[in-house]
């Protein structure tokens, strides 16, 4: 019997392409809350990694590389009218599988956009053209003429994903402490707004991972508490980030597009050399690395407040990120190789000591209040109590995998979908028995904080919330 709540019945297949550290968190709690049987799901994987935790769950593993050539071949056979494919993968196109999904009537969601191989690392293209801005305006596009095709949920990890729920939840929260009237926002236009009146100028996506392992990194080893590919092939395109309204210093290194929405801008150097500072409740300040990630162009474009076309309002967003502490050594070493991976990986997860947290949340500054930060704080031990096949790390992912898979079985003709236009309501509803404590903390803290120091720096002290005062040079 199953003890936990089924939020859905579902009778078409389950294809999961990509079977790493997040597919393997993920299917437990597929078979927890989502009424579906081992036979009706298969498991399309470019190598033999997670084999035996298919094999625990009854479930079909096939090794089977999935290349822009052999797409269709080999997964039309798979995929049918009313059938769920979760691309969990690196290196397989995300848009492709989200036309391949819609020409067969199956619903899709990722965590992020993928390109073919190379297509973060291409020199041949410009910078622009590698960037996740690239990627999601491609993603969108899909969408002309495609308004009830099956959902395909775009970019629903932890973050981006569960971070845009978060972003909701924290503005109405600082809206009643502030005495602001919300009116229960409803729409893009009634949520921008909002975080208008609010006056948020910066919204940080604020994480400090501090689990670790008794068995440390070796040199020539990258080491992480989820995927190493991913991680690697996003700190090595351009850093990104939502360019605010308030901002008065556009960087020296700083790019706008000249094509798209142009909520954001890319800097002429890699998120995994580029570093910011930012708070936590537990960690305090840090400094973060500005890895790009879709939900710093989704939420700054989807708070954008226009008139007459001409945008009035909009936060800067960025990733702030210190992953576990091998996972910074990992990075220090990829970048001095010149961006070469290790020639080995390891993720951490059993061997992973008691103690350590995700500290994973939203920091909205700028306004009234200053900042206030809400989001997760989840211990690795609470982790294994609620989830199998998890760590902190993960299971803040997989469990948002979860509610936007069964938001999407729920909502089955909404087209292609960011997070930012899903219900929050329900997402958080699904994940928060997964997330440990979820908290929300104001704080005096901004990016000017003890800086009157040693040396002498070129800040603007007219307004902390500056991405100048906020980057690390």
């Amino acid at each position: 019997m199953n003890a936990h709540k089924v939020h859905v019945q579902f009778s078409g297949r389950i294809i999961f392409v990509g079977f790493g550290s997040i597919g393997q968190g993920v299917l437990p709690l597929i078979f927890r809350h989502v009424g579906t049987s081992a036979e009706r799901i298969t498991i399309v994987s470019a190598d033999e990694r997670g084999a035996e935790v298919a094999t625990h769950y009854g479930v079909k593993f096939v090794v089977d590389p999935i290349l822009p050539g052999n797409l269709e071949s080999r997964l039309i056979p798979l995929v049918s009218q009313g059938d769920f494919l979760i691309n969990v993968s690196v290196d397989v196109s995300s848009i492709a599988l989200i036309e391949l999904c819609q020409a067969r009537g199956a619903m899709y969601l990722d965590t992020c956009i993928e390109p073919w191989p190379g297509g973060y690392t291409d020199t041949s293209k410009p910078a622009a053209q590698r960037t996740n801005y690239a990627l999601r305006e491609r993603a969108l596009a899909l969408r002309a003429g495609r308004e009830t095709a099956p959902t395909a949920v775009l970019t629903h990890g932890a973050n981006p994903g569960l971070v845009s729920h978060f972003v909701k939840q924290a503005m109405l929260n600082i809206a009643a402490d502030a005495g602001v009237a919300a009116d229960n926002p409803q729409s893009r236009e009634a949520w921008a707004k909002l975080a208008h009146t609010l006056g948020i100028k910066v919204i940080h996506i604020a994480e400090r991972d501090t689990q670790v392992s008794p068995v440390r990194k070796r040199p020539g080893e990258f080491v992480n508490t989820w995927s190493c590919d991913g991680f690697v092939s996003e700190g090595s395109q351009p850093c990104e980030l939502g360019w605010g309204t308030h901002e008065k210093h556009f960087p020296a290194d700083g790019n706008a597009y000249d094509f798209g929405r142009k909520s954001a801008i890319f800097l002429s150097r890699p998120g995994a050399n580029t570093r910011v500072r930012t708070w936590t409740p537990k960690a305090g300040h840090f400094h973060g690395f500005a890895i790009t990630h879709g939900e710093s162009i989704s939420i700054a474009d989807y708070l954008t407040v226009k008139k007459n076309e001409a945008v009035v309002y909009r936060p800067t967003v960025h990733y702030a990120y210190h992953p576990c502490d091998d996972a910074v050594l990992s990075v220090h070493e990829f970048c001095g190789r010149n961006f070469i991976m290790q020639y080995k990986q390891r993720i951490l997860m059993d061997e992973i000591s008691s103690g350590g947290i995700d500290e994973l949340g939203v920091l909205l500054a700028g306004h009234a209040k200053n900042a206030y930060w809400y989001g997760s704080q989840l211990s690795i031990d609470q982790a294994r109590q609620l989830c199998p096949n998890n760590n902190a790390t993960s299971l803040q992912v997989t469990v948002a995998v979860l509610s936007g898979v069964i938001w999407a079985m729920e909502n089955p003709h909404r087209g292609v979908i960011e997070p930012d236009e899903m219900d929050f309501r329900r997402n958080l509803e699904i994940c928060m028995p997964y997330l440990g404590p979820v908290v929300g903390e104001y704080t005096d803290w901004n990016p000017l904080t003890g800086r009157e120091g040693l040396f002498k720096e070129d800040l603007d002290h007219s307004d902390p919330w500056q991405f100048k005062n906020i980057r690390v040079v």
